[in-house]
């Protein structure tokens, strides 16, 4: 049986117009990856039972509190049991109200300046996230700034933005608190968001995905599937270990 992913994309405030043409362009990569993806913005399939069968989550696009209580701590149960995590764009501006997702993300979102034509710069060459990245990357897309430094949570920044190839005029009177260099993509070997007695899973996040167009573009979508493949060789569900807590059992 492929890895199987829950990829969620509900919104309780600001919705992307993207996120059908995501949905579509994943639902194309699925023989690829050789995974299976169930695709849902029901959040009543957040609980203990429906995600013991899934090898990771994906957070797609979300935005505000697309979760209630029984849902949330189903979510950390999974986190804590091994399950594995992936989030993309506007998933950074969801759930601020637990703290655990902001730790197993990263950062929460903060703002970003207008879309425009902008560079991205590839920190590490080796993920299979970025493997097949220019070292500079030029692209149509929102540059997200973040509320606090991933870096500080024990994740390892993939992507920063160059801050020099775009305008953002809010940004002295705001103040960026996100660290340098600008993180933009990054990933976890250990997901920050499980609680000590927990099995950690790996997470993996991009700030990209905004447009459209995107989701057609060849070099996103290999990011994106690199990160999927990534995070799905954690080792710690039943798609790759027969002794894992939760996921799709060979």
């Amino acid at each position: 049986m492929p890895p199987r992913i829950l990829a969620y994309s509900a919104t309780a405030e600001f919705r992307h117009d993207s996120i059908e043409a995501s949905i579509e362009a994943l639902k194309a990569k699925e023989t690829a990856l050789d995974v299976k993806f169930d695709f849902t913005e029901d959040k009543s399939k957040f609980t203990d039972e429906n995600l013991s069968q899934y090898d990771a989550i994906l957070f797609l696009n979300n935005s505000g509190i697309v979760l209630d209580d029984m849902g949330k701590a189903a979510l950390q149960n999974y986190f804590n049991l091994g399950g594995n995590f992936l989030a993309i764009h506007c998933a950074a501006a969801a759930l601020r109200d637990s703290p655990f997702f902001g730790r197993q993300i990263g950062a929460y979102f903060d703002y970003h300046p207008e879309i425009q034509e902008s560079a991205v710069d590839v920190l590490d060459k080796t993920h299979p996230s970025t493997v097949m990245l220019p070292d500079k990357w030029r692209l149509l897309d929102e540059m997200y700034n973040f509320e606090s430094d991933p870096r500080a949570v024990g994740a390892k920044v993939l992507l920063t933005a160059d801050e020099s190839s775009y305008q953002d005029p809010q940004a002295k009177e705001k103040g960026l608190r996100h660290g340098s260099p600008h993180p933009i993509a990054w990933y976890q070997e250990r997901g920050a968001g499980v609680e000590s007695h927990g099995i950690a899973g790996r997470s993996w996040f991009t700030g990209l995905g905004h447009c459209i167009e995107i989701w057609s573009d060849d070099l996103f979508l290999s990011h994106v599937m690199g990160g999927i493949k990534w995070v799905l060789q954690s080792k710690t569900t039943k798609a790759f270990n027969a002794n894992g807590n939760v996921g799709n059992a060979s």
